[in-house]
């Protein structure tokens, strides 16, 4: 199978990570989309970050009944903090008859030449980019380092992939400040984390 490999700390997932995925699962290629969820990320040391099996909870509780996209804790096992191209390798090993790709947001792709052996991640994997907010053409028109990922033979830009306009940390500000972020979350997504009560208390 192919397989598009979504990665995430999912802190929470929200409603635009589930059409991105379904959008790859629909409109391209790919035979499946699995929702890679990260124990750490080693970009994101600061934020709030829920239990690792809290999250994962979640993003099973999403996609309950959706086709062809699945959870994986395959990171969880890993050393920390996890890079991406270990997770490729043991992914590799696991499943030698799968094909793997990797989905991004622009905004990922801004800061790609700075993941861990990023080059190699590149040689051997495709990239299936989709849009946000802030156009990557835009912000970085001067550095040849994104001119060279833009133009790579394994990158791949996806213009009608649905636009994020939300994000895990503005739903997690919002509940901060007892904002309604219902419309951005699955109904049984938002009753989990209103229930334990997630996010109420900000990280000094």
């Amino acid at each position: 199978m192919k397989i598009g490999l979504y990665f995430g700390s999912f802190n929470p997932i929200h409603v635009g990570h589930l059409n991105v995925a379904k959008y790859f699962v629909e409109n391209t290629n790919l035979d499946q989309v699995w929702l890679v969820v990260s124990p750490q990320s080693p970009h994101k040391d600061s934020e709030i970050l829920l239990a690792e099996d809290n999250r994962l909870l979640m993003v099973n509780t999403a996609i309950k009944g959706v086709k062809n996209i699945k959870a994986l804790d395959i990171e969880f096992g890993l050393s920390k903090p996890n890079y991406t191209i270990n997770t490729l390798k043991h992914l590799k090993r696991k499943y030698k008859e799968n094909t793997f790709c990797i989905l991004m947001g622009e905004d990922n792709l801004r800061s790609f030449y700075t993941w861990f052996n990023y080059e190699e991640i590149l040689m051997y994997y495709k990239i299936y980019v989709y849009p946000r907010q802030n156009r990557i053409e835009e912000l970085h028109k001067k550095n040849t380092k994104i001119n060279s990922l833009l133009n790579h033979k394994n990158v791949f830009f996806f213009k009608d992939a649905p636009l994020i306009t939300i994000s895990s940390s503005h739903i997690r500000h919002s509940i901060l400040h007892k904002r309604n972020v219902r419309d951005f979350l699955e109904e049984e997504v938002y009753k989990y984390i209103k229930k334990n009560s997630f996010y109420i208390e900000s990280k000094n």
